[in-house]
């Protein structure tokens, strides 16, 4: 199983490839220059393998909801990909992602999930991990943070909940007074990763939810963002 992912849907722009079990991947926190990193990523990752791409079996990305631009940019690539050498693609979402990553760092297997989309607002999303596969507990939204929506089986002061994404750092107080709940563990540095995407890809991919290069769309959450990205052809 040979998989590319990228994602560049927050600050962090970042790229990684499974190949046969083995993940190898690249990260950095470049805001506003995910255009000119991400080709350079995939190019590296690429020759250091030493695998044409024509030899992936699918491609992923983070799909969102996140950075207006920086979907734009993850799609068009990946489009651009899938088009030229007949690849399926794997959308993952941002929000499943930040669980994934946050999952790793603590162990724990529940996460609300929050990214900042500005205008007094964020990207929200619970996630829970049973039997080795996330799900998602309501539904992904933007939302004030006051007005968040709590998994049905969220206690007050419940200590096996993790609240991780840039809009604990932006919205921490308001979101935790309309959780009423005190979380132990909030990780506000928590950004997607190419990493976990990947990881959560080959997931899809065995699960055979793939879909066609033509159907590689971001997520905005957002109905007034509705413009379809360019392919940008390798």
């Amino acid at each position: 199983m040979n998989i590319l992912a990228i994602d560049t849907a927050t600050e962090a722009c970042s790229a990684a490839l499974l190949v046969d079990g083995q993940v190898t991947a690249i990260y950095q926190l470049a805001p506003r220059e995910h255009s000119s990193l991400i080709l350079k990523m995939i190019e590296q990752l690429l020759s250091q393998a030493k695998l044409p791409i024509k030899q992936l079996d699918a491609i992923a990305f983070g799909q969102g909801p996140g950075s207006f631009m920086g979907l734009r940019i993850a799609a068009g690539v990946v489009q651009g990909i899938a088009f030229a050498h007949d690849i399926p693609v794997i959308p993952v979402s941002t929000l499943k992602a930040i669980a994934q990553r946050a999952c790793e760092q603590t162990g724990c297997g529940q996460v609300l999930t929050a990214i900042d989309a500005r205008m007094d607002e964020v990207y929200w999303a619970s996630y829970r991990l049973e039997q080795g596969h996330w799900q998602l507990d309501g539904q992904e939204c933007v939302i004030s943070p006051d007005k968040i929506q709590l998994p049905q089986m969220l206690p007050e002061d419940d200590g096996t909940w993790v609240g991780a994404g840039t809009g604990w750092g932006s919205y921490k107080d308001r979101l935790l007074s309309a959780a009423n709940s005190k979380l132990p563990t909030i990780l506000t540095d928590c950004l997607p990763s190419a990493e976990v995407i990947v990881k959560l890809a080959a997931e899809e991919y065995s699960a055979g939810n793939m879909v066609k290069a033509a159907e590689a769309i971001p997520v905005y959450l957002r109905n007034n963002v509705a413009k379809k990205p360019k392919p940008v052809v390798l």
